[in-house]
């Protein structure tokens, strides 16, 4: 039975690929277009550049550029920041200090001469004194001062300085100030006065040897400006790129182009990553579908019901998906609740899964995907199968809680200031609240609409007054009693295993309203009547308790049952062998051979009774569920008529039934396991104890007691 369930399970058909192919190029197509096409358009913005910009624009996606805007101008920075260039060389230097010094010897060679020749000391004040006819007064005065030894030390001085000054850079716009910068240069050793003289003297040889070069200047400014990295600029989706208002510059309008905000073509790159995405993770659930929920990939109104979900999903996303904190509002733990109530929890934790993934791309925020999948989450845990309103309200809290306590992490680890935790803690209460109300109110709807039972109509159907269960009750009113009992059994039993008592019950209740077209072909409704069968052939009677299950399943048609239920009516006896008439058929084809007991002739007869004519229609129960309603469809009746409930009676009888349908193959299409059944045993046995429990034997009925007093009361008052 597991081998072949296993079989079943990864056996890859064509018709499963054919199903494949079509749900995923359907809704890897909308989900793409919904996020490759922008559902409201701004208007083309034609702002240019030294116009007010006429509206704020906020980049559409992440993108990264080089701006030769920027580039250049960090590139003219450079330029400008180029000094003026100069063609003053070291040799260039040491020429001049050549050629100024032989000018200072010829210049001071007069006094040179003066202080050499044998001169009366009047004809060397007059010899000084004629010298240099341009020094100043106070100069002069200084030189007349001077002994040979003392302008022999001064001449050297002033020499040097000369030469060293000389073969320095001297531009010729820095003249002035490095002819008055002279006498600082002089040996301190020298008097005031003579620093001055001096500085007189070799002043006006101080000559320019450096000028301003364009070709130099250029070609440095030209270096700097190669030396300039380009500019890269970053823009983040959704980051306010102009404001409104604002006058555009170069910069603003090579961003803006980059974004494409002047062009209305579609970025096929984009698209491109968006198929790319949507194929991931459509891929993947409906992968997920088929290997692990085999009765959900054969269901075409299960997997519309996933697309569904799946694209209202993405729609709110694409709306929200250029504002910061919107995307936070979205009731998308809904969708969650909603699959885990109509479907059941694994499909709904991955789908919620996948959804967190989509948000965190769409927005481009990890933050809200992991908001989106936890959030989820804690409402897929608490809601259950949302049979009570109370669950949603529990749901919504949880919820809230896990909301508020992803937004604290991320606010403590940097990514939101106080402002923007408390603005998202308000969004994250609000969402659950939203995804509360809209999975509590759309759920019984979609259940519908797609051909799901929820849990309500469950509890809808199980109540006594429908009118099915009516007509049951007072026509049939042992077939009734029969299915409530039925209910109580399967109930338990699916309870035990972990399969869904609920379901379990109603369909127990409806599994024999075929029963409805004839109740005294049935025993539980003859009350001591005559037994028709006793009239009819093994064949015959086979035919007719057949029958019941083909009746049933118009009737249930008739009045609206789900198909989930319906699904029940055949399923409850399977292909399963009514052996009494078989048995009986074969006992008449002996006696009409007439045939001895164990003889071969009377082995021969009952061979040619033709088994197939006593056996249900099927198909064998598809689901545990089904499985447990025939299982306990059998106990009931057959324990019904042991003449003693002691426990190792009840016992022995629910192990036969289930060693026979077990033997019978009639558990091949279900997914129930060995220790399944010892589960359901076990429940059955403790079930049927309680139900057939022994009774004080009282020594007089109380209630006749009290009413033979009051009976005697009367008479003797009258």
């Amino acid at each position: 039975m597991l081998a072949r369930t296993a079989e079943r399970a990864t056996a890859f058909t064509r018709r499963d690929a054919v199903r494949l192919l079509i749900s995923a190029t359907v809704l890897i197509a909308a989900v793409s277009l919904i996020l490759s096409v922008d559902l409201f358009p701004p208007p083309p913005f034609g702002g240019q550049v030294g116009q007010p910009a006429p509206s704020d624009v906020y980049a559409p996606r992440s993108i990264e550029y080089t701006s030769q805007i920027q580039t250049q101008l960090q590139q003219a920075a450079a330029r400008d920041a180029v000094a003026p260039q100069y063609d003053f060389t070291a040799a260039k230097g040491q020429q001049f200090a050549a050629q100024q010094v032989q000018a200072f010897e010829t210049k001071v060679a007069p006094i040179d001469a003066a202080f050499k020749a044998v001169l009366t000391p009047a004809a060397r004040q007059a010899a000084l004194a004629a010298a240099l006819p341009e020094l100043s007064a106070a100069a002069r005065t200084t030189l007349l001062s001077l002994d040979k030894a003392s302008w022999d030390a001064l001449r050297a001085e002033m020499e040097k300085t000369l030469d060293e000054s000389q073969r320095q850079e001297v531009r010729d716009t820095d003249l002035p100030s490095a002819r008055d910068g002279l006498a600082q240069r002089l040996s301190p050793d020298l008097s005031a006065d003579q620093r001055a003289l001096a500085a007189e003297i070799i002043s006006p040889l101080l000559v320019a040897n450096s000028s301003y070069d364009p070709a130099l200047t250029k070609a440095a400014q030209d270096a700097a400006a190669a030396a300039v990295q380009p500019v890269t600029v970053h823009v983040t989706q959704g980051e306010l790129v102009v404001l409104k208002g604002t006058r555009l510059t170069d910069a603003d309008v090579e961003k803006l182009t980059a974004l494409g905000v002047y062009d209305q073509h579609p970025d096929t790159a984009r698209i491109g990553g968006w198929v790319l995405l949507t194929a991931l993770l459509v891929g993947l659930l409906l992968a997920w579908v088929w290997r692990f929920r085999p009765e959900f990939w054969h269901r075409t109104n299960t997997l519309l019901l996933l697309g569904l979900l799946i694209v209202v999903a993405t729609i709110g996303l694409e709306l929200t998906s250029n504002r910061s904190i919107l995307p936070y509002f979205l009731p998308l733990a809904a969708i969650g609740m909603l699959v885990a109530i109509l479907l059941d929890a694994g499909a709904a934790i991955v789908l919620m899964g996948l959804m967190g993934a989509m948000a965190a791309v769409v927005v481009n925020s990890v933050e809200l995907g992991v908001y989106v999948f936890l959030g989820g989450l804690a409402g897929i845990i608490t809601v259950r199968r949302g049979e009570r309103l109370q669950h949603f309200m529990q749901a919504a809290l949880v919820m809230a809680l896990t909301n508020m306590a992803v937004v604290g992490v991320f606010g403590l680890l940097g990514e939101q200031d106080l402002t923007g935790t408390l603005q998202l803690w308000g969004a994250s209460i609000a969402a659950a609240a939203g995804s509360a109300v809209a999975a509590a109110g759309t759920f019984v709807v979609l259940g519908n609409v797609f051909g799901i039972t929820t849990a309500f109509q469950l509890l809808e159907l199980a109540n006594p007054s429908q009118p099915l269960l009516r007509r049951l009750l007072l026509e049939a009113p042992g077939t009734y009693h029969h299915s409530l009992m039925v209910g109580n059994l399967g109930e338990r039993a699916a309870e035990a295993i972990g399969a869904d008592p609920l379901l379990v019950r109603v369909a127990a209740m409806y599994h024999d309203i075929g029963k409805l077209g004839d109740p005294g072909a049935f025993i539980e409704n003859q009350a001591g009547k005559e037994n028709p069968h006793d009239e009819l052939s093994p064949e015959e009677s086979a035919a007719l308790i057949r029958a019941h299950v083909t009746d049933g399943i118009d009737l249930a048609y008739q009045y609206r049952l789900p198909k989930a239920i319906i699904a029940f009516i055949p399923q409850h006896h399977g292909t399963a062998l009514m052996s009494y008439f078989f048995d009986k058929a074969k006992q008449q084809a002996i006696e009409a051979a007439g045939a001895r007991s164990g003889t071969p002739e009377a082995e021969a007869a009952a061979a040619s009774v033709d088994q197939s004519r006593f056996r249900h229609s099927g198909p064998r129960p598809q689901s545990r569920e089904a499985a447990i309603l025939m299982l306990a469809d059998s106990v009931e009746a057959s324990v019904r008529s042991l003449t003693s409930h002691e426990e190792p009676a009840v016992r022995a009888m629910v192990e036969r039934i289930i060693i026979e349908r077990l033997e019978d193959d009639q558990f091949d299409e279900c997914d129930l396991t060995l220790r399944d059944l010892e589960r359901i045993r076990e429940a059955f046995v403790e079930q049927l104890l309680g139900m057939y429990h022994r009774r004080i034997a009282y020594p007089q009925n109380k209630v006749v007691e009290l009413e033979a007093r009051r009976a005697a009361g009367g008479r003797r008052g009258a």
